[in-house]
């Protein structure tokens, strides 16, 4: 339910200095009619009192229970009968007070018509602005519900994500390690313990939600040693950053697919060697990373499956910064380039 117009506690300042200016005005009235200024005084104060009582009420109930469109009548029908059970208190109780006043009584009877006019517009400008907070309010509520929502719903994405990423680089890896077993089981061995070492620091990286592009860098050099260990001398690597770089907020597990990506490309459907070159800059709030593998036109061709590294990158990226030009490939001079920007992580805003 959204909170009441009158619970800030600035709003109820406002709302007494109006209810104050309102006696003052009406008080200064009175006496031009040349009415006595003690009765004058009590006039002001307690008519106003009740309306100020009356709007509180009317303010408090809207809280609970508001009309819907094309139900306005209801609420003009509502304001009509507080302004009317306000005039018949005000009337009998200042009646009441200073019955032995002939001269204000009949004042009070004849101006008693204006006071309900007067009465009846207040009351619909108190009930008008009561309507916009609280819509206002429902609309801030509903956008705060749907922004925790949606990151709820992009965490759960993200996360699945990550878990499809883990199956998919270990069979991958289970494959290759059956494939030395028989003819060079000593680097199966080996390739058993990176892998051990790679998956520690997978479930070390999934309590995590940004790390260094050093500590990235570490990470993915256990891949690429079991990538070496597959293709021997074929494969080789370069890593290049500039100073900035390593210390630069990254998500997680996020270069290894793309590293995969390329060794596929590069390596699957030519004998030939080929040099991976991963580099790495930073241009003022964005950090640049490339990806370089060679290809050869006349061979390469997609696996089955092999689109789910970069399509799971481009996803993560998406839902992290909801932008879709953070990933792009193109492929020139027999190099295929693909390239990453990550925006700088603002740490002050932990939900994007």
């Amino acid at each position: 339910m959204a909170t009441s117009p009158l619970a800030p506690f600035r709003n109820r300042l406002i709302f007494a200095a109006c209810w104050l200016l309102w006696i003052a005005v009406q008080y200064k009235s009175l006496l031009e009619f040349q009415i006595d200024p003690a009765i004058a005084l009590t006039d002001a104060s307690l008519s106003n009192t009740l309306l100020a009582v009356m709007l509180a009420l009317m303010i408090y109930i809207l809280g609970l229970y508001r009309p819907q469109k094309r139900k306005y009548l209801f609420l003009l029908v509502w304001c009509l009968a507080l302004s009317g059970l306000w005039a018949v208190m005000t009337r009998i109780s200042l009646a009441g007070l200073f019955a032995h006043h002939p001269d204000y009584l009949l004042f009070l009877r004849k101006s008693m018509p204006l006071r309900f006019d007067i009465t009846l517009l207040v009351t619909g400008c108190a009930a008008i602005t009561s309507m916009l907070w609280h819509s206002q309010e429902e609309q801030k509520q509903q956008e705060s519900r749907k922004r925790h929502a949606e990151k709820m719903a992009r965490d759960a994405e993200l996360y699945k994500l990550r878990q499809q990423l883990q199956p998919h680089f270990l069979f991958n890896s289970l494959n290759s390690i059956s494939a030395l077993t028989v003819s060079q089981p000593e680097q199966a061995r080996k390739m058993i313990q990176r892998l051990s070492d790679f998956l520690r620091g997978v479930l070390k990286k999934e309590y995590q939600q940004w790390v260094t592009l050093a500590d990235e860098l570490q990470h993915l050099q256990l891949y690429l040693e079991m990538e070496q260990m597959r293709f021997g001398r074929r494969l080789s690597t370069e890593i290049i950053h500039d100073e900035e770089s390593p210390a630069f907020l990254i998500p997680p597990l996020l270069l290894q697919p793309v590293v995969e990506n390329a060794i596929k490309f590069g390596l699957y459907d030519t004998t030939a060697p080929a040099l991976i070159r991963i580099k790495a800059s930073v241009d003022r709030d964005l950090l640049t990373i490339s990806v370089q593998n060679p290809f050869d036109p006349e061979t390469a061709s997609p696996r089955p499956g092999a689109g789910f590294g970069l399509s799971s990158v481009q996803r993560r990226l998406y839902l992290l910064f909801a932008r879709n030009d953070l990933l792009s490939a193109s492929a020139e001079d027999h190099h295929f380039v693909t390239m990453l920007k990550i925006p700088r992580h603002d740490q002050s805003h932990p939900d994007r």
